[in-house]
């Protein structure tokens, strides 16, 4: 009885999620490969590469919501049959993605004055600014091609969007052997030829994600680019209403961590490089958990449109239960192989080598706590925004990090002189509250209703 009720929820989950983990990881794979290859060429234009795409990952955060934002609200409005809604609600979008995009380049046009009033060299903050003044451009498409994701995976083709976006790695290896090295008759170019890989691979992937929007013969009857100028205000400001509050519950996530690396440098250089390992180790199963906080909202958002409370609940247990048994699994690695994780990323034969795998071993254990915590939080989001409720998340994240997780963070590192798990276990608590008080107004607020009826279809 209990696996016939669960199994099409499962099986729909992994549907949706899997391939949305794939486009999730090739993405940050694309980002490694770029860091890679610059380290390559060299120390300067590295840190210079590290800078910029930090700045510019941060205004990416920001904007990204209103393409995220989109998601639940196409999913509702194609269970409700509501045709108009996708049209609108997709467009507008798009619309939005495009005024931030351009909103923001003078910030990435002009960054070396920012770049130095924060400290950098005048060189790091030389070449940074080289690399936003092409890369920067790449933003518009990068919200475009994030809307047009959302818009392909609430009809269900997630599939597409992986393999877009793995198309991208290939291409974007062989451009920046060519422009960052001056390959094939190319002049040499360093970090400005990353920066025109990155916008050329950007660029394909919106060509793609466009002539694959118009061509789905099941997506024609919403007429996503007839008459793509005329503005449409009334879905304009209901998209910002809903997106907004999600590029800045990013932002302050993002932020938690670019603070937690910030202190962990005033800590020590071991610290702060073990400290780095131990979150591109995390990071890497987070991909897992954001590929089904997505599902969900497309879930969720299905269950909305049909106003199926019954389903909404069985939906939300499915992918809460999948989220938390990855966790547990990826726990498990953490505890059991801690050094080995560790000492992929270092030199055997630098001597420092042993004192960072002693450091990044004993954060991987409270990074095993951080699992459970990450994976409630961000799925519990995932579930709020396909009920397009996020204006409320917003501002409990918000007091969670940075009100909550920040000062004790601080507290227990510095005051308590507990040190790099003290940092962590800050992190913990922050992460805790947000997922705690998400899942109550989620469980609490959205899945309330008559859970006796008869579930409709998977």
């Amino acid at each position: 009885m209990f696996w016939t009720r669960y199994h099409p929820h499962v099986v729909a989950t992994l549907s949706l999620g899997l391939p949305l983990i794939g486009s999730h990881l090739a993405r940050m794979i694309i980002g490694v490969s770029d860091t890679v290859m610059i380290g390559w060429y060299g120390v300067e234009p590295l840190a210079a590469l590290v800078i910029a795409t930090s700045f510019l990952i941060i205004l990416f955060f920001l904007g990204m919501g209103f393409g995220t934002g989109v998601m639940g609200l196409i999913a509702t409005s194609i269970a409700r049959g509501d045709e108009t809604e996708v049209r609108r609600g997709t467009r507008m979008a798009l619309w939005l993605s495009g005024f931030y995009a351009l909103l923001v380049m003078p910030l990435m046009w002009y960054a070396e004055p920012i770049l130095l009033a924060l400290g950098q060299t005048a060189v790091t903050a030389e070449l940074s600014q080289d690399y936003l003044r092409i890369a920067g451009w790449g933003l518009l498409p990068m919200l475009a091609g994030l809307t047009l994701n959302s818009y392909l995976a609430a009809l269900e083709r997630t599939q597409v969007v992986m393999w877009v976006t793995l198309a991208g790695l290939p291409l974007n290896v062989a451009l920046n052997w060519v422009f960052i090295f001056g390959n094939l008759g190319a002049p040499e170019l360093g970090v400005r030829g990353a920066a025109i890989a990155s916008l050329s691979v950007q660029v394909t992937q919106l060509v793609m994600l466009v002539a694959y929007a118009g061509w789905l013969p099941m997506a024609r009857k919403y007429s996503l680019f007839q008459r793509f100028w005329k503005p449409d205000w009334q879905a304009f400001g209901a998209i910002f209403t809903l997106g907004l509050p999600i590029g800045v519950t990013m932002l302050a996530e993002g932020g938690l961590f670019v603070a937690s690396n910030v202190m962990m440098g005033w800590i020590g250089t071991q610290e702060l490089a073990a400290h780095g390992i131990a979150l591109q180790i995390t990071s890497i199963t987070f991909m897992a958990h954001l590929g089904l906080s997505n599902a969900a909202t497309i879930r969720i958002g299905q269950a909305k449109g049909r106003g199926d409370s019954l389903w909404m609940r069985d939906a939300a247990v499915t992918v809460i239960s999948m989220s938390l048994g990855f966790a547990v699994c990826a726990m498990a690695l953490y505890l059991l192989l801690p050094q080995p994780l560790v000492r992929l990323y270092l030199d055997p034969l630098d001597p420092e080598t042993p004192a960072i795998v002693a450091i990044g071993a004993h954060l991987l254990f409270f990074a095993a706590l951080f699992q459970l915590t990450d994976a409630l939080q961000v799925v519990a989001l995932g579930l709020l925004r396909g009920v397009h409720d996020t204006r409320v998340p917003m501002w409990i994240a918000g007091f969670s990090y940075w009100v909550v997780g920040m000062p004790v963070a601080y507290g227990l590192a510095f005051v308590l002189d507990v040190g790099p798990a003290g940092l962590w276990l800050g992190l913990v608590v922050g992460l805790t509250l947000a997922a705690v008080l998400l899942m109550m107004r989620f469980w609490r607020g959205h899945a309330r209703g008559d859970w006796t009826r008869p579930q409709v279809a998977v």
